[in-house]
């Protein structure tokens, strides 16, 4: 008797799936179901928090802004309930106790095909309490300059490995195109952690579904080791790179 109610416990549909996390903002009408998501580690920092939390709601906003027209001239573009926008933050990686890598994912689902997944990253500086880029750790980072065509070298190593390893045809003409030596047109770039405390390993370049190969491939992350990109470094990029990038650490997409 108590072993069939321990399984019937064990097996219920409550704890088949793990409670989604309570957003940190939530908007829903008739033509949107909106979320903002922070992780804890983000909510951690108070400034970081509230930085992304209102770019969040800024965010859902303007998706609402959008879809509230739509539901009223074309209310069958809704047959299936609001559309669906989701925002998270996760951090990525904690540099010198001072650099935040954040990775933005949007979720959304307008009634097409299938949903979209859009990414994006923030490197918050925790002394300055403030959004910076890569830039303060290269000594150049201008469009076509010697770092920068050696962080696509990189990327393009690292994606080929990898399609190679997922065992996905790989022609690599068309998403090679679209990843040029520009700080706004490589993707988006996290810190890498690092074996070495207080270091960071390399880069890391995040590439949602359709970026770089066909929907079904999912996302890819592109790692550059810090050693390619030695040469290139100032004061503060030799301060923060070395070490190795953890085991594991690349499982993200697997």
């Amino acid at each position: 008797m108590w072993s069939f109610v321990l399984v019937a416990f064990l097996l219920s549909p409550a704890l088949a799936e793990p409670a989604k996390p309570k957003p940190d903002f939530a908007v829903k009408t008739k033509a949107i179901d909106g979320t903002v998501l922070l992780d804890a580690a983000i909510k951690a920092d108070a400034k970081l928090a509230e930085n992304c939390l209102a770019e969040g709601k800024k965010y859902i906003a303007e998706q609402r802004a959008e879809a509230e027209p739509e539901l009223k001239s074309d209310p069958e573009l809704f047959r299936n309930g609001p559309w669906t926008y989701e925002r998270s933050y996760t951090q990525a990686s904690l540099i010198a106790d001072r650099y935040v890598s954040v990775l933005r994912m949007d979720y959304s689902y307008t009634g097409g095909a299938h949903p979209n997944t859009e990414i994006d990253t923030v490197l918050w500086d925790r002394q300055q309490a403030k959004r910076i880029s890569i830039r303060p750790f290269f000594t150049d980072l201008a469009d076509g300059s010697p770092a920068m065509q050696a962080m696509v070298k990189g990327v393009l190593a690292s994606l080929k490995a990898e399609k190679k390893e997922r065992g996905t045809e790989d022609d690599g003409e068309d998403y090679a195109k679209s990843i040029e030596p520009k700080l706004l047109k490589i993707g988006p770039v996290t810190l890498a952690r690092s074996t070495e405390a207080g270091k960071s390993s390399g880069l890391i370049f995040h590439y949602a579904p359709y970026a770089v190969g066909a929907y079904a491939e999912g996302t890819y992350d592109a790692y550059v080791p810090w050693q390619s990109l030695k040469p290139y470094f100032t004061a503060e990029g030799t301060a923060i790179f070395g070490g190795e990038r953890p085991k594991g650490d690349d499982d993200r997409n697997k």
